[in-house]
């Protein structure tokens, strides 16, 4: 145990972040590394619990106390060893996981949880800058040879367990670069791709191969993949955006989120994006239409291009400030929560439903018109009541759509002829086999839209099923079934 007193004798400190007027001006990371100090202090809060139910809220089984004990008496190396025994890529949930594990942290029954997060990403980025994370190459080579499609999280990590094992791994990115939305959809003041490609040298150093612009099921034919490799992984995320078909969808200005984030991301990359192509908030009334982790992505880059305001709307009531009675510990507490790019400005607006996008008469958006809506439930299912007399517009000159994502996109389903659940997701068995022999699905791909960490776990997973599908067992851990 940390320090027996310590969750007596400290409270809960947040992540410190560069100040709000210092970056909006540039893309870099808002958050900022703790002092040594009270970083051991949030590690000491930890009780180490005889049923340390962290591990249960966390689908990777993170050995959390371990290494908040590990901190708190500056044993690094150590800490690391234990954080990578069980998460290939603790910078990526350290930096965007919601961290399910602090929501059911016992500490969390009568006082504020453990900063496990924030521990988390401190321990990573010093292994890093001590030059302790190293490649990590097989011992053997077992001659059998996996292919990736996709190299999202899901993928990327389900690629490095194969090739630890020995197997000969090659990801398959139908995008010109590596990393799935993690590269083009998450915007560089979260995580700098930097954070990305040091890992992905990692990677390569260790004999993982990545083809780029290799669209599987249409540049890259689904037969060549059944004909060269021994084992195919599916791990192409939910990538079909969820659409308003409502009047004026088809005004100019009414945008997909991810196509908005996207742009300004290769924009970073230093690709160059002509005007007329390009996605910019500057000087404009935006409106973000969903209320989620990539709604508050969209609100921090267009405060970035200096909108003249933004506005998100949430069809969903506000949430409270603390947990309900119906939603006790250590259930996912759903209450209000504010991103870093809500303290950075703009409008939250809840219980409200878009009706139409207005025509300008030249084709463009003006307005939006939006009612308030009341939530109540019916015969079994979610009813939004329109309230009468709140029917009204507001500004906007940019639309942005985040109302997550529907499912897999289909050319490489097809290709594969894989089954598909009611849901529209690849189906899998307890192996994380689809219907096919030899064809494996892990992440958004079978789970439908989720978090990162749910998919690191789900790739760990579904590579210790390959594993064994292709040796006959396996000593590659398996956080899920």
């Amino acid at each position: 145990m940390a320090k027996p007193t310590g969750f007596l004798e400290y409270g809960r400190e947040k992540q410190p972040y560069r100040p709000v007027a210092e970056r909006l001006r540039d893309w870099r990371q808002v958050m900022e590394k703790w002092a040594p100090e009270p970083l051991s202090r949030q590690a000491a809060r930890c009780m180490d619990c005889g049923v340390p139910f962290c591990h249960q809220g966390c689908p990777l089984g993170n050995l959390i106390p371990d290494w908040n004990d590990l901190v708190y008496r500056d044993r690094w190396h150590e800490a690391i060893e234990r954080l990578h025994a069980t998460n290939n890529f603790p910078e990526f949930t350290g930096s965007l996981c919601p961290a399910p594990c602090e929501g059911s942290c016992v500490l969390g029954i009568n006082d504020n949880p453990v900063t496990i997060k924030a521990v988390e990403l401190a321990i990573i980025d010093r292994a890093f800058e001590e030059g302790w994370v190293k490649p990590q190459p097989p011992a053997h080579e077992t001659g059998k040879r996996v292919a990736v499609v996709g190299s999202g999280p899901a993928g990327l990590a389900a690629a490095q367990q194969l090739r630890r094992a020995g197997h000969a791994v090659t990801v398959f990115e139908r995008d010109d670069r590596i990393g799935g939305l993690l590269r083009y959809g998450i915007p560089e003041f979260k995580m700098e791709k930097r954070v990305l490609d040091r890992r992905l040298e990692q990677m390569q150093a260790e004999g993982v191969v990545f083809e780029t612009n290799a669209n599987v099921g249409v540049n890259v034919a689904t037969e060549r993949l059944r004909k060269e490799f021994d084992a195919v992984l599916l791990a192409g995320g939910a990538t079909v955006p969820r659409d308003l078909g409502l009047p004026g969808r088809a005004l100019e200005g009414v945008h997909f989120a991810m196509d908005y984030l996207t742009r300004q991301n290769r924009k970073l990359e230093g690709d160059s994006i002509p005007e007329t192509e390009f996605i910019s908030a500057e000087g404009k009334h935006v409106v973000i239409i969903g209320g989620g982790d990539t709604g508050a992505d969209c609100l921090g880059t267009a405060h970035r291009h200096h909108a003249k305001h933004v506005t998100q709307l949430e069809i969903m009531p506000k949430p409270p400030a603390d947990r309900s009675g119906d939603n006790p510990w250590p259930e996912w507490p759903r209450i209000y929560r504010t991103a870093s790019a809500h303290e950075e400005g703009g409008d939250r607006v809840f219980a409200v439903s878009t009706k139409r996008f207005i025509d300008d008469g030249a084709g463009r958006v003006k307005a939006l018109e939006l009612v308030d809506v009341e939530v109540r439930a019916a015969e079994g299912r979610t009813v939004f009541e329109e309230q009468p007399g709140t029917l009204r517009q507001i500004p906007c000159d940019l639309a942005l759509l985040a109302m997550g994502f529907t499912g897999p996109d289909h050319p490489v389903l097809e290709g594969f002829n894989v089954k598909l659940n009611d849901r529209g997701n690849v189906w899998r068995d307890r192996n994380w086999m689809t219907s096919v022999p030899g064809v494996f699905t892990a992440g958004d791909m079978q789970r439908g839209q989720s978090l990162i960490v749910w998919a690191i776990a789900e790739g760990r997973a579904a590579a210790a099923g390959i594993d064994r599908f292709l040796m006959g067992e396996t000593s590659l851990p398996a956080p899920l079934s």
